[in-house]
């Protein structure tokens, strides 16, 4: 189960799958970074991650508690958080062909590959079964005007990725000793003379 750095390794993992698919462009290919967005990418061309929201998913909200070990000692931890992570996805060359051209890559590699898994994850999430899905988010024209303005960046063509379900392990657990046997008297509901 993934510690707090989870976030990071999602980051990173999105990094390294997109500086791969990108790496078959051509003369120059695109460096991928997970960026801020307070300056402009000065190493053109890139193609910038921009993490800008994180929220719960409650589409797995009710999850029962985990229980782990052997009676008569069980520990029992509340169920992992599960997020969404809302990546914008921003292209930036000299190019508008170029720009163009990295976001169809970028769109076909996340629409192939939409689940992570096992050695395409990075950082403490390569020693988990977690699985990354990753879907196109569509925002309306006015959502991604939002980000932009509260960027103080002029709108530039983006795309909107989410990834979920990341699960941030829970350190509330506690030691239970499991009931090791029972002893039913008959008697006790009885009338007693």
């Amino acid at each position: 189960m993934a510690d707090y750095s989870v976030i990071s390794d999602v980051s990173e993992t999105l990094r390294v799958q997109l500086s791969l698919a990108l790496s078959v462009m051509l003369p120059v290919p695109p460096s991928v970074e997970v960026h801020n967005l307070v300056d402009t990418p000065a190493n053109l061309p890139e193609l910038t991650l921009f993490l800008y929201e994180i929220v719960e998913d409650g589409s797995v909200k009710n999850r029962p508690h985990v229980r782990t070990g052997m009676p008569p000692n069980v520990i029992v931890r509340k169920p992992p958080l599960a997020l969404k992570l809302k990546y914008l996805v921003t292209p930036w060359s000299s190019s508008r062909q170029t720009d163009q051209e990295m976001l169809g890559r970028v769109m076909q590699v996340l629409y192939d590959g939409a689940v992570l898994t096992g050695p395409q994850l990075q950082g403490d999430l390569a020693n988990t079964s977690t699985s990354l899905k990753v879907s196109l988010a569509p925002l309306t024209l006015e959502e991604r005007t939002r980000i932009w303005h509260a960027i103080q960046h002029e709108y530039r063509l983006s795309v909107n990725y989410e990834v979920r379900v990341v699960n941030l392990a829970s350190r509330d657990q506690q030691t239970v000793r499991a009931v090791a046997e029972r002893v039913l008297d008959a008697a006790a509901g009885e009338d007693q003379p």
